[in-house]
């Protein structure tokens, strides 16, 4: 059961008496499919004032990184306050009339898709003005033990890195809320802040650690225009870093976004037999035929986890960075500009390796980082152990 449902379950205890806000999306749904917003307006004793939109939007199908203004929601004539607007937080004035901020967002496990860094942002709005937030807690569609890919430096946090954790990070969305409530300098707020804040997670009944979506039996509801399935969303992870300034591009045709791989002018045998030949474990590539936006057959190269347990987090995203240096004439990242070198390094997070991509190019050696990024994880995931909520 998740968060949603464990409330109702209880009778909306939790928020009895209190006049709220709901920061959610399309996915915010229970284990029925129902919207959250429609299962909080009929919990007796409490008053829904508010909804607040993310990125892509409440409705999910705004593209990426495009701004939206606050609108009213046509089904219940609430106001949806935008904090992925003129605002990345809820302001003084929509928290004054609240008791508790509810959150029901449905993450992808990576640092870098951005609803746990508005869930943050959304804590530390709410901890500076006496509001308690509520999280409904939903699975990790990675599972809670796969973690990997390299740290955040310091210097490149950003709406795409809030949180200095391995791309890949391992947990939930109600274990990261604990976690920035309990660990020192998480929040941008004061000590004293942080202290005082209120936080409450709804935990899931019946999940652990090592269950990925499809052990849940949950429908996956798209979660942004490009994360339509649970595959693309393990896709994100997988192959999501790897097209960063060059001329790898994603899909086949209008097909397999986040799945499958082509490169500029390079046929996908071409593709094949050049990624195999780093041995990447626990990845498999296949051509498969597809279609374009005309409908004209084309193909590429679709990128599978062949086994889960030795695949690595982010590992071929960086032989594709190496190979796309080897297949150019010039390096493409000597020449960077200072934005694309700032894009670049707040999505992927570190300077040491954007350095020796940059200096090195196709003769850079991935393993050194890979190792490195491995063991910095494992000891990252047992720091967090103490704000697991799950087995």
């Amino acid at each position: 059961m998740l968060g949603i449902d464990m409330l109702e379950a209880d009778g909306f205890k939790a928020i009895a008496g209190k006049r709220i806000g709901l920061l959610t999306h399309a996915a915010g749904v229970n284990r029925r499919g129902e919207s959250t917003i429609n299962v909080l307006r009929r919990a007796p004793q409490t008053k829904l004032v508010c909804l607040f939109a993310p990125e892509n939007g409440l409705d999910g199908t705004t593209k990426s990184a495009q701004r939206f203004n606050d609108f009213t929601h046509g089904p219940t004539g609430l106001p949806v306050y935008s904090i992925y607007g003129k605002n990345k937080r809820p302001t003084p004035e929509q928290l004054k009339r609240l008791n508790a901020v509810v959150v029901d967002l449905q993450d992808v496990g990576a640092r870098s898709y951005t609803f746990i860094s508005w869930m943050r942002y959304t804590m530390e709005a709410c901890f500076e003005h006496d509001v308690e937030v509520i999280i409904l807690d939903r699975p990790n569609p990675l599972g809670g033990l796969k973690v990997g890919g390299p740290p955040l430096d310091l210097k490149w946090m950003s709406d795409v890195g809030a949180f200095r954790i391995p791309y890949v990070h391992g947990l939930t969305m109600g274990e990261l809320a604990t976690m920035a409530k309990n660990a020192p300098g998480v929040l941008d707020v004061s000590e004293k802040v942080r202290e005082k804040g209120k936080l409450t997670v709804i935990r899931m009944r019946g999940w652990n650690r090592a269950m990925r979506w499809p052990d849940t039996g949950l429908k996956w509801v798209p979660t942004s225009p490009m994360i339509q399935t649970y595959e693309a969303a393990v896709g994100y992870s997988l192959l999501g870093l790897g097209w960063q300034n060059n001329l790898w591009f994603s899909g086949i045709g209008k097909d397999y976004a986040f799945r499958s791989v082509g490169y500029a002018k390079k046929k996908p045998e071409e593709i094949i037999e050049a990624m195999n030949a780093y041995n990447v474990p626990g990845i498999h590539l296949s051509k498969r035929e597809g279609l374009t936006s005309n409908g004209k057959p084309t193909s590429g190269v679709f990128v599978e986890i062949s086994d889960w347990d030795t695949w690595n987090p982010t590992e071929f995203c960086f032989y594709m960075q190496k190979q796309a240096a080897k297949w150019a004439t010039i390096n493409p990242y000597a020449n960077l500009t200072p934005a694309e070198q700032s894009t670049f390094l707040k999505h992927v997070g570190s300077m040491a390796w954007y350095e020796a991509l940059r200096k090195e190019g196709g003769n850079v050696d991935v393993s050194r980082f890979t190792k490195s990024w491995r063991e910095r994880s494992a000891a990252y995931q047992q720091s967090v152990k103490r704000f697991w909520l799950y087995p």
